[in-house]
Formats: C-alpha cells, structure tokens, sequence
C-alpha cells in the first residue's frame, strides 16, 4: 500500500464524518442493540454504538461505504468507547477486544473494495480510540480536588488492549481523538508505542485534541500551542483538533498548530454549534464555505468532520479540497 506520508505531500487527504450522526438515521431501538446474541443482557444497551459492530454490523458497513462514496480516504472504525473504561457502563468489558477487532474488520472490508476499485485512491482505516469517560487530570468531585476516578497505568493497559485489538483487525492508522485530558492521550501514546516495541512495528498516529469553550483551552486547561508541545515528544503523523466547536470557532487554534507544529496538520470539526436541541443546523455548502478559509490559508493536511456531519457534508469537503495544495511541512532549525 502506499505509505500514507507520501500521499500527504500530494494531496489534502479527507477523514470521514460523523458514525453517531448516521447511526440516529437507522433508529434503532434496544432490541436492535441487543440483537440475537445479547437478548437476555442484564442491562440497558440502547446507545452503546460500538455493539452495532457485533449486532448490526451491515449498518457499520454501510455508513463506511457512504462516506467513501462520497470522497473520503480515511474512514474512523465505530470503536470511540471501545475501552473496557468506557464499556464498564454496560458491563461489557469482557468484549472491548471482540468489538475493536469487528469494527476494524469491517472497515477494512469496505477500505479494501474501494482501493480495489480505484488503486489511484487508495482508502485507509483510522482505529478511533476516544478519551474514556474518566480524566487522569480532574477530581469528578468538587469536595475532593486531589481524587482521581482513574490512574495513568489503568488507562495505558485498557489502551493496549484496544491498540492491539485495532491492529489485528486491520487499521493502517490509530487515531487519538477528542482529547480533552492530555494525560489521557499520553496513556493512550504510551500504550501505543509499547505495542509497537513488542511487534516491531510503525503505525501512523493521528493525535487530535477538542478546544471546550471560547476560552481556547482543552477541558484539562491546555491551550493549543502547550497541547502541541506536550505531545510533540512522540513521533506521530499529524496533530489537530476536532469536536467541540464548529469549522469557523476553530480556524485560530488551527492557526496556532499549523504555525508551530512540524508535522501534517488535521481538523475534523463539528458542523457548527448544536442548537437548542442538541441538533447540528450547519449545511454542507455553509460547512465547505468555511473550511475553504483553512485551504486558503494552508492550514490542513487533512479534513474531515465531526458531530452533525454526513455523507453530504463530506462529499462538499471532497470536492473543494481538489482545488487547493495541502499545508507545506514547517521544518525548524
């Protein structure tokens, strides 16, 4: 296969949109979550979208398909909770390997048919790994501000296990996303890079972190830059941000790493800010209108989207970044 660096110096390379997003569409009820297999489960499972690789795996199939007909080069496997933390929820830890395995089978299934198809374009897989919903950073308890829900090495050995999972199935690249807590995403690295050791292997790594509010900061309090330079230690293929905020709220921290960072630059972000409703009102042609702002500065190496966005919102991205050169690598003295 092509190596993915190559292609970065060629070419703006597009991410996928969102799964969660495309998923609603089926409306998809317990019993659907559940499946033959989880019938008799003990607790709830409507929402826990990483099951969907197991109990409808043919909707994961499709939303892939969707998104690589509509221009996509990189698709993100269904695996953002795939962490025995995160599935701790619904019991399920026992099955995180099972699930991230799936879920990079599948997508690797369907990146295949498309290179297949066009050996010009070649179609890659990005093992998700979200943040967990616990923080190695923050007290969740305002009584107690030195009380940490989870440590360092907890999350490094559930990382592993996704990590390896990830890579069994299939994926070209791991993506670290949404990060709101770097010590987190440094678990997550570690983890990584012990995999790599042990099998003797590269892997691209996309780090990609979320700015929470106006403030500029991730939740843990990092501005863009310091986020750049407390990951920047790690030998990894792009850094950019995603979620949280709409395309035009992050063109300023997206500034801030194109300018400082040494590597291949990425946003995926939401398609605007959710209204009232939680609901994302931002069209493609509105969406594409302003990440044309990114291209025209040189700030991305790669683009996709986030919450909101779907085949239509990535099919106007595709066929805008065709006409624009990708962000020239900044090497430092």
């Amino acid at each position: 296969m092509t190596k993915i660096e190559e292609i970065l110096q060629e070419r703006i390379l597009v991410l996928d949109g969102a799964m969660g997003t495309m998923l609603q569409r089926y409306k998809f009820t317990e019993e659907d979550f559940r499946g033959e297999r989880f019938k008799d489960w003990p607790s709830p499972l409507q929402g826990n979208n990483d099951l969907l690789s197991l109990t409808q795996p043919e909707a994961i199939a499709e939303v892939h398909r969707k998104y690589f007909a509509a221009g996509a080069d990189i698709v993100e496997t269904n695996t953002f909770s795939g962490t025995t933390v995160a599935m701790a929820d619904y019991h399920m830890e026992d099955l995180v390997y099972e699930l991230n395995y799936e879920s990079a089978r599948i997508a690797k299934q369907v990146a295949q048919s498309f290179t297949d198809k066009e050996p010009q374009k070649p179609r890659f897989v990005a093992g998700s790994i979200g943040p967990t919903n616990k923080t190695a950073s923050m007290s969740p308890d305002v009584n107690d501000p030195g009380f940490r829900a989870i440590s360092f090495d907890e999350l490094r050995v559930a990382y592993k296990q996704q990590v390896e999972a990830l890579l069994d199935g299939g994926a070209d690249i791991l993506l670290v996303e949404t990060i709101f807590d770097t010590l987190n995403a440094k678990a997550a690295l570690f983890a990584i890079e012990e995999v790599k050791e042990e099998r003797d292997i590269e892997v691209p790594i996309m780090v990609s972190g979320t700015i929470t509010d106006a403030s500029g900061r991730t939740l843990s309090g990092q501005t863009a830059e310091a986020f750049l330079i407390s990951v920047s230690h790690i030998p990894i293929l792009s850094v950019g941000f995603n979620c949280a905020l709409g395309a035009k709220q992050l063109t300023p921290h997206l500034e801030v790493i194109s300018a400082k960072s040494h590597f291949f630059t990425s946003a995926h972000p939401n398609a605007g800010l959710p209204n009232a409703f939680g609901e994302y009102d931002e069209t493609p042609e509105q969406m594409a209108s302003q990440i044309k702002e990114y291209l025209e500065k040189g700030l991305v190496n790669i683009i996709g989207g986030c919450c909101g966005t779907t085949p239509e919102h990535i099919k106007a991205i595709a066929n805008l970044v065709k006409q624009y050169n990708p962000r020239e690598l900044t090497v430092f003295g």
